[in-house]
């Protein structure tokens, strides 16, 4: 392999890494409450079904009738209690109400401290998500630098390459601050 097919190879791992870690912390920034009613607040909720542990989504359907309502229909109406059970010890602060085939979940709207809170919540999960990319970028130089030390890449090529990884870099930390200030407006919106 030639260096430059070397160097794509690292640069392209690099990006496709970075890329996830950014559609992760998107993933963690919707189970972050907004006060309006989403399937993506409960359905990551893992259920202890009979002895397996499955997530929320594969054993219920659910519905949004309006804005502050979220209704969770389980497929198997005996599961009822395992799904209240979860809801009740999540972090979500929501009380479930059983009526023996569906679970209603109702939202009330968040106050102002509530809201201050989750904006630094959704903040430290924004940070997460840079040191992720940012370790990404250090472990894919240190390959460059062990590619170069071995002679496989010339210090000209790894500059290059080097620069190229930074702004791959900033890319997709500047993905993670759009999506961030995106969720502290709709956090912050009453």
């Amino acid at each position: 392999m030639s260096d430059s097919e070397l160097t794509a190879l690292v640069i392209d791992d690099a990006r496709e890494k970075m890329a996830k870690a950014v559609d992760h912390v998107r993933t963690e920034f919707s189970a972050v409450r907004t006060g309006r009613a989403t399937p993506a607040l409960v359905e990551t909720l893992i259920i202890d079904y009979y002895g397996s542990m499955v997530p929320l989504r594969q054993i219920a359907g659910f519905n949004v009738p309006d804005a502050r309502l979220l209704v969770i229909s389980p497929y198997d109406k005996g599961s009822l209690g395992a799904i209240e059970k979860a809801i009740t010890s999540s972090d979500l602060g929501i009380s479930p109400t059983n009526d023996g085939t569906v679970i209603r979940l109702s939202f009330p709207p968040l106050t102002e401290e509530r809201r201050k809170s989750l904006v630094k919540v959704v903040r430290h999960k924004a940070e997460e998500g840079r040191v992720a990319v940012r370790n990404l970028r250090r472990a894919s130089r240190h390959e460059l630098d062990a590619m170069e030390k071995a002679g496989d890449l010339s210090s000209d090529e790894l500059e290059r390459v080097e620069k190229d990884l930074d702004k791959i870099t900033q890319e997709q930390v500047a993905a993670i601050d759009g999506v961030l200030a995106h969720k502290e407006r709709e956090l912050l919106e009453v």
